[in-house]
């Protein structure tokens, strides 16, 4: 029995065994290979999509469990990089090797979604269970914090003091007791 979702708001249907994880109907089936294979236990973050606005871990997530919900990968999150957490990333230029990144982005756009202006704790806990090698935590933060000035309108951004959302120098970051 074929399975039907939308993906990237395109409508699919797909003859492919239920329990195949999502993440290898998405890379190998459907040719979305932003979605990245990082540990297949749902550890490290890199396969990290949203369904249904929910961010997933597309490793253990059996195909049929997707039927009839909404699926959104990096590549569909913007079709220009123009989504505020992609710019910041590209502004901040958040990675180094940037394999873990695309899960990292869709774990800050969902954050962002429940959460639009987080605190240091609440990033750290949302985005605990993404794991990046390279060590760029200090910069994904900061990164976050810089797309939630962007999704603001900039007349919230003046009345908040946020000065249209430039961001602290890294050393005046440092000294408020910034990365940490």
């Amino acid at each position: 029995m074929p399975i039907e979702f939308t993906l990237n708001a395109k409508p699919q249907r797909l003859n492919v065994a239920p329990n195949m994880p999502l993440l290898w109907v998405l890379r190998d089936i459907l040719g979305m290979t932003g979605t990245k294979f990082g540990c297949g236990m749902a550890l490290c973050g890199a396969c990290t999509v949203h369904i249904n606005g929910e961010a997933a871990r597309s490793c253990v997530t059996p195909v049929s469990s997707v039927a009839g919900k909404q699926v959104v990968t990096i590549e569909g999150l913007s079709e220009d990089r123009s989504h505020p957490v992609q710019q910041a990333w590209i502004e901040l230029d958040v990675p180094q090797c940037g394999y873990c990144q695309s899960g990292q982005i869709m774990s800050a756009a969902a954050l962002l979604v429940k959460n639009p202006q987080p605190s240091d704790a609440e990033i750290d806990d949302a985005m605990r269970g993404n794991i990046c090698r390279c060590g760029t935590y200090h910069r994904i933060r900061l990164a976050i914090h810089r797309a939630a000035r962007l999704k603001e309108p900039r007349a919230e951004s003046a009345k908040a003091g946020l000065g249209g959302g430039e961001l602290l120098p890294t050393a005046e970051f440092a000294a408020q007791g910034g990365g940490k």
